[in-house]
């Protein structure tokens, strides 16, 4: 049986201490760039494997950082999960991933706990519980970076989008393209992102001079399904919405393809989110991108840089989003002549041609932010 090659055979080949060799394995900054490629070279030649269940115990916590997501089955955290390991492994460090599903956000604290209990370096959390209090004592020990939302009760590092500059921006879109009968589709209310998006849809409404209609709004929708059900109900009225901000992906999922197989695709629509094949139908779905693997990029980078300096004040990265005009959301609405039905008009050219994507992040005050972020 062949012996573990040690520490000590690899600084024997590289002709450096034990202690340099342990430098280089914990990536310690300090280490000369010869010696540490001297040092890399010898662990490469002698296949040393570190003892990572040592190492751990001696520095008291494991070389993995925790990930909590709402679930790995939406593409969204998917992607961002993926950007995340990507980052961890160009650090040396592994992820151990744990999702929370969108029914049960009383679960976080228990998915936060398992993790905690396994001595992870760091956590990166897409909040879902209304209460983040319960995190206020891990966080002098083992940082914390928010993703996607801010935390409730707590004050960390978050990396998120401007949810309600982008429901502003989303609905003015389709106010701008003549329509004044538009609907908001959203998920649970408790959701704060639904909250700020529904928040930047109404003052959008209100800046046009259009007082919120209760009947356009329909909030609730945790499924396709559910949002197929309620974009049926918004469709059946007898003043149905000639346009719809579908304020999420699995909203969106359930809205357009009701729209097609009703033959109502002249219903214009913006989708916060992207989704597969979205640019690929007729009319192609207009919608707020925001890229999932800038956000996992930077709360990961984040999280390394809390972890070599945990005394640095907390810090919210808001990252750019812009709107791509595809053809669905610059639809007109109807016209009053020509004997079209209630809510219809004549399919597939939007009024004036769509106009090239770009970054909209109107200015919003901390003031409309906590205001939009409470029920």
């Amino acid at each position: 049986m062949t012996a573990r090659v040690t520490l000590r055979d690899v600084a024997r080949l590289a002709e450096v201490s034990a202690k340099t060799v342990s430098r280089v394995v914990n990536g310690d900054a300090h280490v000369t760039p010869s010696t540490r490629e001297r040092v890399q070279q010898a662990i490469t030649d002698l296949g040393f494997q570190p003892n990572l269940l040592a190492r751990s115990l001696r520095m008291g916590r494991a070389d993995v950082i925790g990930l909590v997501v709402e679930s790995l089955a939406d593409p969204f955290f998917a992607r961002l999960t993926s950007a995340v390991e990507q980052v961890a492994h160009e650090r040396g460090q592994a992820v151990m991933v744990s999702s929370v599903g969108n029914r049960a956000p009383e679960r976080e604290l228990l998915v936060v706990e398992s993790l905690l209990v396994r001595q992870v370096a760091g956590l990166i959390v897409a909040p879902m519980a209304r209460d983040h209090g319960y995190l206020a004592g891990t966080l002098q020990r083992t940082p914390v970076v928010f993703v996607d939302r801010l935390p409730e009760g707590v004050t960390s590092d978050a990396v998120l989008v401007d949810d309600l500059a982008a429901g502003e921006v989303a609905t003015r879109h389709l106010l701008d393209h003549g329509h004044r009968r538009v609907a908001f589709l959203g998920s649970e209310l408790r959701n704060p992102t639904t909250r700020l998006r529904l928040a930047g849809y109404r003052r959008a409404m209100a800046t046009h001079g259009l007082g919120a209609d209760e009947s356009l709004i329909a909030v609730g929708a945790g499924s396709a399904r559910e949002a197929r059900e309620a974009a049926e109900q918004l469709l059946a009225a007898p003043q149905p919405p000639t346009a719809i901000f579908s304020s999420n992906m699995r909203c969106s999922l359930g809205l357009v393809p009701l729209l097609h197989s009703s033959d109502r695709t002249d219903v214009a629509v913006v989708s916060f989110d992207d989704f597969p094949m979205a640019d690929s139908l007729v009319p192609a779905v207009t919608v707020i991108d925001h890229d999932p693997e800038v956000i996992g990029r930077a709360a990961a980078e984040r999280l390394f840089r809390r972890l070599d300096d945990m005394e640095a004040p907390a810090e919210t990265v808001v990252v750019p989003f812009r709107l791509v005009p595809r053809g669905s959301g610059e639809l007109p609405p109807p016209q009053p002549a020509g004997g079209r039905r209630p809510g219809g008009t004549a399919r597939g050219r939007p009024s004036g041609g769509p106009r090239a994507g770009h970054d909209t992040q109107p200015h919003t005050t901390h003031e409309e932010r906590e205001g939009a972020r409470r029920p």
